[in-house]
């Protein structure tokens, strides 16, 4: 069962077992499945013929369209998307007659905020995708991905870099660039390929050690 105390809405098709956790404010369409363990912040949407496994994090606004299963040590912090029939992996070299089965064999994969998966891509356990990280449809993602790059390709490899807005950077010979559609700034260090937002409050990701 989930928490008594938040209010949320789940599809009278939807299972949740107990001990799974769901924010105020979510909404649990057609058939998902939540195991016991798995955690929901406030205001995520799943869509249908989603699964949420056991040790699975999901931050809040997080948005899972229809048919993407989500297997223990994957983490999304808030605002991340992943578009429909997403795969995600925790076990690198799976075989049938070998168990591997429980922590001691997962790998974590972590997606930052506001990172955007398109449909139909698979994410390869152990590996970390950077704030607003946006990975085209269809990609096969091998390994970590830097804060606002664009990913895509089989393997996924970088084709730019997009804003926190998802519009395209164009970054002059000084490093900097603006995003078109809101006007703040960023700055690209060449020599890291790491690209700083504004966004220096205390708990951004971005700033600047």
């Amino acid at each position: 069962m989930a928490d008594a105390v938040s209010v949320f809405y789940a599809h009278p098709t939807a299972v949740l077992d107990a001990g799974c956790r769901v924010g105020a404010g979510s909404r649990i369409w057609h058939f998902c499945h939540l195991a016991a363990g798995a955690v929901l912040g406030e205001n995520c949407s799943l869509g249908q013929n989603v699964f949420v496994a056991d040790g699975v994090t999901l931050g809040h606004n997080v948005k899972v369209q229809n048919n993407v299963s989500l297997y223990s040590g994957v983490v999304c912090e808030d605002d991340v998307f992943l578009g429909p029939s997403v795969v995600f992996t925790n076990v690198r070299n799976p075989r049938s007659a070998v168990p591997r089965r429980g922590a001691a064999h997962y790998q974590p994969t972590h997606l930052e905020r506001g990172v955007s998966i398109g449909a139909n891509a698979t994410i390869v356990c152990g590996v970390r995708l950077g704030r607003y990280a946006f990975v085209g449809a269809g990609s096969v993602v091998t390994r970590d991905v830097p804060a606002f790059a664009l990913v895509y390709g089989n393997p996924a490899r970088q084709h730019g870099w997009l804003s926190a807005h998802g519009e395209k950077l164009r970054f002059d010979q000084s490093g900097f660039a603006r995003c078109p559609a809101t006007g703040d700034a960023y700055e690209l260090d060449h020599a890291t390929n790491t690209v700083y937002s504004e966004d220096y409050s205390a708990d951004s990701h971005f700033a600047k050690p």
